[in-house]
């Protein structure tokens, strides 16, 4: 098993910028990639973006790129959503997720195990 923690969100003004963390733990080993979605209301979770532990590819949405950077930290077992020129069309709640395979990762079907997610409000 793999636990996954969000935390970072919050609210913030549009233009503004945020970070969002995901804490890995237990058998972190046993996941190949990693990646955020996000849902917003009466909406269903979309992809963000994804990073492959193997080789460190990363995969973003055409909605943020350019404006959102997945990074990881492996000595602490972390991911990381920087977000930059945020606007309104970005609020919803953020999940990370662990995939064990290293492809399909814009979809969330791939993924093994999710975290609670944590909500990310800009406002106009």
């Amino acid at each position: 098993q793999v636990q996954l923690v969000e935390s970072g969100g919050g609210l913030v003004q549009a233009g503004g910028s945020l970070r969002l963390s995901c804490a890995a733990s237990g058998r972190t080993f046993s996941s190949n990639a990693m990646g955020w979605f996000r849902q917003a209301p009466g909406k269903e979770r979309e992809f963000v973006t994804a990073i492959s532990w193997r080789d460190g590819s990363t995969y973003y949405a055409d909605s943020v790129k350019g404006r959102f950077t997945i990074s990881r930290d492996n000595a602490k077992n972390t991911l990381y959503l920087q977000m930059n020129s945020l606007k309104p069309e970005d609020t919803a709640v953020y999940y990370c997720a662990a995939s064990k395979l290293p492809y399909g990762l814009r979809y969330a079907r791939t993924y093994d195990y999710w975290g609670q997610g944590t909500q990310v409000i800009v406002s106009s």
